[in-house]
């Protein structure tokens, strides 16, 4: 009796530890993993709640690294994540050239891989979900065209260079403005309010009399925003975040291409979630752009 006593205690302490891991979520379908260029970024942040709530909803188990915008520490944290009982890695390269290295490095361990909003040059992985950023820049210098003059003074504000969304929206945006719009300044702000504040700033000083500015994403244009003074300035972002939004409301913001980054992470965890089970997928799987303006802006705001 006391032996079986003994036991059952064993057994109770047992199941009590391992109610105590430090998963997500059940697990019970597998575990994946996020990796993030930055978590600073409300978009991001946004993308990751998604795909924590749908694998918790799936039953699957995540861990998210933050990147902190820093290549080489996002390979350093994919490394350590395949070393663990990963099936499926979701990637959001902070550049996507650099970012090879380590994605090939886990398929070698067999770990499917899907890319996240930026693509992977280079290597080929499992599915890449985005919205098309060629198109949103195009859409971007659509707006510009039919609210300013013929060659109006554009400033444009530049993601982090080397990240696949910074050269297509940069791409879309100035193949269409071409002939169109006159673009007097180009810069990178790296996607950062802060940096977008201070690259206005010096922008603006060397650039008098400019019309429009183009911010290739919110983050950015928010920061440019403390800084325009001319009302009549056309500024346009990219993203939808909560703040573009509300700014489009409060009449601060003209517009902003809006790309439902929460639907990105429940489609990669989704397709995570196919790919544990030996379904296939599909290679690309688009997410839809929308233009926002003070016209829809409420449809959109929460």
């Amino acid at each position: 009796m006391k032996k079986l006593l003994v036991l059952c205690l064993g057994l109770f302490m047992l199941v009590g530890l391992s109610a105590c891991g430090g998963s997500t979520s059940s697990g019970d379908k597998g575990s994946i993993a996020f990796s993030v260029s930055t978590l600073d970024n409300p978009f991001f942040v946004t993308m990751n709640d998604a795909a924590k709530a749908k694998a918790k909803e799936l039953g699957l188990s995540i861990e998210t690294v933050d990147a902190k915008n820093d290549a080489a520490k996002q390979q350093t944290d994919i490394e350590s994540l395949i070393n663990k009982d990963i099936k499926v890695l979701l990637v959001n390269p902070v550049d996507s050239t650099a970012i090879a290295p380590a994605i090939k490095e886990a398929q070698a361990k067999g770990i499917k891989v899907i890319t996240i909003d930026r693509t992977a040059d280079g290597v080929t992985v499992d599915c890449h979900i985005a919205s098309d950023n060629v198109a949103g820049g195009k859409m971007a210098a659509d707006y510009m065209i039919k609210n300013l003059p013929a060659n109006a003074k554009v400033i444009e504000l530049q993601g982090t260079p080397g990240a696949s969304a910074a050269i297509d929206r940069g791409k879309g945006f100035d193949d269409e403005a071409k002939g169109k719009l006159n673009i007097v300044a180009k810069q990178s702000a790296n996607f950062d309010r802060a940096t977008g504040l201070t690259v206005m700033e010096n922008l603006a000083q060397a650039n008098p009399g400019y019309q429009g500015v183009f911010a290739q994403n919110d983050e950015m244009i928010m920061g440019a925003l403390q800084t325009i003074t001319n009302k009549d300035v056309v500024t346009v972002g990219f993203d939808g975040t909560d703040d573009g939004l509300k700014a489009i409301k409060d009449g601060k913001l003209d517009a902003t291409i809006i790309q439902q980054p929460d639907k990105m992470g429940q489609y990669g965890v989704e397709t995570a979630l196919k790919l544990i089970n030996g379904e296939k997928v599909d290679s690309k799987i688009a997410v839809d752009l929308v233009l926002v303006d003070s016209s829809n802006v409420d449809d959109f705001l929460k």
